[in-house]
């Protein structure tokens, strides 16, 4: 069972959102950097200044959406809450915080996949 009491259960439910997200934006930061450097060469650099961004949830009364996970030895998201603020908070990390980092991520390898080839195939002509 969760030892501690809901203040220390809404911190840490927070805190691993809020490091889960930090995470997945590095790894959405780099890919896309990444993408600029090898896809656009000439506008790269322009965009070194976006390693140093991270994302931070909504700023909302965060005591209404973390709880106990249904075992209760830790904390997370309440799931299941029916508020409608609820919802659209897990809506809103759901598409902004994980949908589109992912497809971006996504489209950047590919697009380096796609830029690696081309210029392969360049080399091999040659």
């Amino acid at each position: 069972r969760w030892l501690f009491n809901q203040a220390v259960c809404t911190l840490y439910a927070f805190c691993g959102v809020l490091f889960g997200l930090c995470s997945l934006t590095s790894l959405t930061v780099l890919s896309t950097v990444c993408c600029l450097k090898v896809c656009y060469p000439a506008y790269g650099r322009c965009w070194d200044a976006l390693s140093d961004l991270y994302l931070t949830p909504p700023s909302v009364n965060i005591t209404l959406f973390y709880g106990p996970e249904p075992y209760g030895t830790a904390c997370c998201i309440t799931w299941k809450t029916s508020s409608r603020e609820a919802t659209l908070y897990i809506l809103a990390l759901f598409i902004f915080c994980y949908l589109l980092p992912c497809l971006l991520i996504l489209v950047s390898y590919s697009l380096i996949l796609w830029t690696v080839r081309v210029s392969r195939r360049a080399v091999r002509q040659h």
